[in-house]
C-alpha cells in the first residue's frame, strides 16, 4: 500500500513538470516514407545526407530514363522496318533477309562509335559525383565515431528476449550516489495489459530508459546469450550487442521526448518482442525522477 502510493506521487510530480513538448513521441506511423524526428546532432545529420544524396539519384534517374526511351525510340522494330522497305525500293539482286542483316550492320556502324572525350567524361564525372558524395559522407562517420566526456554512462545488456539497463559514472553528485549502479530490466507489454491510451502495440516496456537531455551519454552495449541490436531510429543508433564484446556510442539528446525502438537483429523465436523505450528529459525532471525511484527502491527493499 505505502509503496503504491509513493508510486502514484511519484508519477503526479513527474507529470507536473512535464509540458507538452516533452510528450513528443518518436515512433514510425502507418504509411509512413520519411525519417522519423530526430532528437539528436547525429540522426540530423543522416536526416540532411540523405536529403543530398536525393538531389544525385534523382539527376541519375532521370537521365538513365532518358536514355533507355532515347535507346527504344530509335531501335524500335517499326522504325527499322519503315527504313528497310524505303531502302529495298529501287534495289535489285537482294532479297529482303539478305538486305536486312546488311541494313542492320551499317545502323549499328554509323554515328559515334568511338570518342575519346566522350570516354573521358563518363568516367570523371561519376568519380567526380563520388568525391562530392564522400565529404560529408566522411564527416558524419567521424562525428557517429567522435568520443566526447561522457556525464552519465548506460549499459545495455540483449538477452533473449528482454533489455537489462545499468547507470554508472555519473558526473552529477547530486543524484551519483542514488543512480550508480541502479540495474533494471525492461520486458515488452503484452497487448492484453495494454491499458492506458496512446500506448504503442509491441513497443511498450514495463520500465522505460530515463535519460537527460543536453548531455553527452556514453552507451555500452553487449549480449548474455546470442547477437541482438539496440537500435532507436530516433536518436540515430543502431549498435550491434555481441556476447563477450562491449560496443560503444555516445548521444546527445537535444530535445525531450519518447522514442520507440526495437532489436533489429534475429535473435530467436522472440525476436520482435523485445522493444526499446528511450524517455529523455530534462536534467532537473531527470534527477527528480530518479531521486523518487531510489526512494520506491528504498521502501521496496525494507
Amino acid at each position: 500500500m505505502f509503496t503504491d502510493l509513493i508510486s502514484l506521487i511519484t508519477n503526479k510530480i513527474i507529470l507536473s513538470l512535464l509540458d507538452s513538448a516533452y510528450l513528443s513521441v518518436g515512433a514510425s506511423n502507418p504509411w509512413q516514407l520519411s525519417f522519423q524526428d530526430p532528437a539528436t546532432p547525429i540522426m540530423e545529420g543522416i536526416i540532411f545526407f540523405h536529403n543530398d544524396l536525393m538531389v544525385f539519384i534523382l539527376a541519375i534517374c532521370i537521365f538513365v530514363l532518358w536514355m533507355l526511351l532515347r535507346c527504344i525510340d530509335l531501335f524500335n522494330y517499326s522504325n527499322t522496318e519503315a527504313d528497310l522497305n524505303s531502302e529495298l525500293k529501287g534495289t535489285k539482286n537482294l532479297t529482303k533477309g539478305s538486305f536486312s542483316q546488311l541494313y542492320i550492320n551499317r545502323l549499328y556502324s554509323k554515328g559515334t562509335i568511338h570518342n575519346t572525350v566522350l570516354e573521358v567524361v563518363w568516367t570523371v564525372v561519376p568519380a567526380l559525383v563520388l568525391m562530392v558524395i564522400a565529404i560529408p559522407s566522411f564527416a558524419l562517420l567521424y562525428s557517429i565515431e567522435e568520443f566526447i566526456e561522457p556525464s552519465l554512462t548506460v549499459k545495455c545488456t540483449g538477452h533473449q528476449w528482454y533489455w537489462c539497463y545499468e547507470y554508472s559514472n555519473c558526473k552529477k553528485e547530486e543524484i551519483a550516489e542514488y543512480i550508480d549502479g541502479h540495474k533494471f530490466e525492461s520486458y515488452m507489454v503484452p497487448t492484453e495489459d495494454l491499458a492506458e491510451s496512446g500506448q504503442l502495440r509491441l513497443l511498450e516496456v514495463d520500465k522505460r530508459l530515463v535519460l537527460p537531455t543536453k548531455t553527452h551519454i556514453q552507451v555500452s552495449v553487449t549480449a548474455a546469450d546470442v547477437l541482438h541490436c539496440w537500435a532507436v531510429p530516433s536518436l540515430g543508433i543502431k549498435i550491434d550487442a555481441c556476447p563477450g564484446r562491449i560496443n560503444q556510442t555516445t548521444i546527445f539528446l537535444k530535445r525531450s521526448g519518447t522514442f520507440y525502438g526495437q532489436c533489429s537483429e534475429l535473435c530467436g523465436v522472440n525476436h520482435g518482442f523485445m522493444p526499446i523505450v528511450v524517455r529523455a528529459l530534462p536534467m532537473y525532471d531527470f534527477m527528480m525522477s530518479e531521486y523518487m525511484d531510489h526512494i520506491i527502491r528504498t521502501v521496496d527493499e525494507s
